[in-house]
């Protein structure tokens, strides 16, 4: 089923949101009238796309995610994309073309550290280019290099754009991480039984 353009961008903005959250947030979020955007919701809840894990509160399922074409991840996944990388695979920071920074994240989690760290003229310079979600992709991480080219549209700058650039890699990090230590955890019951 094809879904309209509103509703693939109320998608698109819960992902970005990465949280349950009110209608009246996703609302703001994509500039639409607070009715039709409940309307909305209400049909995409009816599709399966979207549950309401509390009341007022609405998130995306795996099935809407699907949709906007990110595959599920598995705990081999999560690890791949957690690992750390050869230097030829790394993320080497620039300030702009031709003007090496000598600063390289080995890993998501490097990264995550290193965005903290950096001058916000490579931030600026790497979003505007699509980099980073292009090393997220990289990594086997569809969602996260989604959710970049998402922080990419909103055009933000400066402190703004670390700061959200952090915070969803951050996230990211941790749910990666869960979903390889839950494998860890249950071969480790299973060989201790």
């Amino acid at each position: 089923m094809s879904l309209s353009p509103v509703k693939y961008m109320i998608l698109e903005t819960m992902l970005f949101i990465d949280k349950p959250a009110k209608a009246m947030r996703i609302a703001k979020e994509v500039s639409k009238e607070f009715p039709s955007v409940m309307m909305h919701i209400i049909g995409l809840t009816r599709l399966g796309y979207i549950t309401s894990p509390e009341k007022s509160l609405y998130a995306l399922t795996e099935r809407a995610k699907s949709v906007l074409g990110i595959p599920e991840i598995n705990e081999e996944k999560a690890k791949k994309a957690l690992a750390e990388m050869r230097q030829d695979h790394s993320f080497h920071f620039y300030e702009s073309i031709g003007k090496p920074l000598g600063l390289r994240a080995h890993s998501l989690q490097d990264f995550s550290d290193k965005i903290l760290k950096v001058n916000l003229d490579s931030i600026e310079f790497h979003e505007s280019r699509g980099d980073f979600e292009a090393w997220f992709a990289g990594l086997g991480d569809v969602e996260l290099s989604k959710k970049a080219a998402l922080l990419k549209e909103k055009k933000m700058k400066g402190e703004e754009l670390r700061s959200k650039l952090h915070e969803i890699v951050e996230k990211r990090c941790g749910v990666l991480t869960r979903m390889a230590e839950r494998s860890f955890l249950a071969k480790s019951a299973i060989s201790g039984a």
